[in-house]
This record gives C-alpha cells, structure tokens and sequence, in this order.
C-alpha cells in the first residue's frame, strides 16, 4: 500500500511539473519560436524619464513604454511593465524574471554582454549644473562634487579605464568627490538644493528636467562622451530580439516610431532608420 502511495504521489508531482512547464511555454514562446509568446516582460528603471518613470497618476509611462506598447499591440502580446533596480537588471534578465532591457540602456562598451537590438537613439552624457553656477566648461569641475546614478552609463564613461577614456578619467579624478545616487530624480533634488554641484546624465534625461524646472538647472556645452542606446536581451536569445526588430522596423517604415518619438519630444535623437 505505501508503495502503491508513493508512485501515484510521484506520478501527481510529475503531472504538475508537466502543467507549470506548459503554462510558461503558452506565456513566453518556445526557445526559437516566438510565435506561441502571449506577454513580454519588461525591465526599466521606473525614475528615469522621459524613458520609464511613474507619472503622477501612478501610471509607468515613458518613450520606451510607448515603443513597448506599440510592438506589443502589433504582436498580440500583453505588455508587462517590469521596474527593476539597475543594479541588479543582469540578475533579472538572466533568471528569466524580465524579457528584456529597455529604458535608455547604452549598447556603447556593452555589445558583447547581450543581445542587442539595433541602435535607436543617439546618445550623450552630459553635465548639468545650477543655472546661477559659475561653471560653465567641463574644466570648471575640478574641486566639486559632481553626481551620476549608481550602475549608469555616466558612471562607467568617468571610471572605465579603458584605453581611449583617459580624458575623462583625468576628468573625474579632479573631483572632490563623484556620488554615485539611486536615481536621477534625488540627484537633481540634491543639486537644486545645493547639496552637490553637478550631475553627469543622459542628454535625454537632462533636458526632460530642464524643461520639467524651467529656470532651475543649465547644461554644459561640452558632453562628458557619446553613444547609443539599444534594447537588450539575454545572450543568445536572437529569436525574440529579432521579432522585436521586425516589429520596430515596421514601425519606422510606417511613421509611428518618428510619431512616438515626436511626442516625447526626442526626435532630434531617434537613429533607427536613419
């Protein structure tokens, strides 16, 4: 009898094993097959707009949402808008917890760590300072304290050693101090309030805060380096980045990527298709 019990308890587990394998494959397609895919999960940094952030409606909203939406509309997929602290988005695409990143994720210095889609934006890091502030060239920044978020592309423009980066290195080596923050958000707060004085950002993001406290900040001419941004996925998964690919390609033929773009006012930026 307990024999008899413990096969008809292992058949069960197995059962169930076989039903939860299922309702993952009807969820996100098959490896190589994106045909069966119902959802795609993504990962974006909720406080970096005008990429993802969470307006004050509570809604997550943003230009790479927007993108998302639209790929997913045209695909049948349920978009899942996943947000994701930075510092762990390899943790996260590599368990399987997240599809994708996209939320203004630079490809530049990255490009054999994932799957990339191709270029979409062109990119600088730039400096940002109060608009009553005396500094007004990179050179000015020697002996302050400047910010950039924790895990960013600005961070790794003024620490990667890398040969050809020595400029900035030089650069960030003149510092008082380079904080590293969560989010671009408490950094600019801490800039308006005087607590540091200067942050290194995303071009897009510099001008989404100066036109958001208009009169309150200024950008610096010279950009700290440039780049681009790309939607990453896992290494290897060709498959969902190239249904991604055509759907975006779709998009640019058709208008609606210069539209969308056009309405998060980063059209001077958008490279796909160009």
């Amino acid at each position: 009898m307990k024999k008899f019990l413990a096969v008809l308890l292992a058949s069960v587990m197995v059962i169930g094993l076989i039903g939860c394998g299922s309702k993952d494959a009807a969820a996100t397609g098959a490896a190589g097959d994106e045909s069966a895919r119902k959802q795609l999960i993504v990962g974006f940094d909720a406080e970096y707009p005008p990429y993802g952030y969470q307006d004050e409606k509570g809604e997550y909203v943003g230009f790479d949402l927007s993108l998302a939406q639209e790929v997913c509309d045209r695909n049948g997929w349920e978009l899942v808008k996943q947000p994701i602290n930075w510092d762990s988005k390899d943790m996260e695409l590599n368990s399987g917890s997240i599809d994708c990143i996209w939320n203004g994720f630079t490809m530049t210095g990255r490009e054999s760590e994932y799957t990339w889609s191709d270029a979409y934006v062109d990119n600088s890091i730039v400096v940002v300072v109060a608009a009553d502030s005396d500094i007004a060239a990179k050179a000015d920044l020697a002996g302050k304290v400047v910010a950039t978020q924790s895990g960013s592309s600005a961070l790794t423009a003024l620490t990667d050693d890398s040969e050809g980066n020595e400029e900035n290195i030089a650069l960030a080596a003149s510092f008082t101090e380079l904080q590293e923050i969560a989010d671009y958000n408490t950094a600019f707060m801490n800039l308006e309030a005087g607590a540091i004085d200067a942050i290194a950002v995303d071009i897009g993001v510099a001008k989404y805060q100066l036109d958001s406290r208009q009169g309150a900040f200024k950008m610096l001419d010279e950009p700290i380096s440039t780049e681009q941004y790309g939607i990453g996925f896992k290494l290897g998964n060709e498959s969902l980045r190239d249904a991604v690919m055509k759907t975006l390609n779709e998009m640019v033929a058709d208008g609606t990527f210069a539209k969308i773009a056009e309405e998060w006012e980063l059209s001077d930026m958008v490279c796909l298709g160009k």
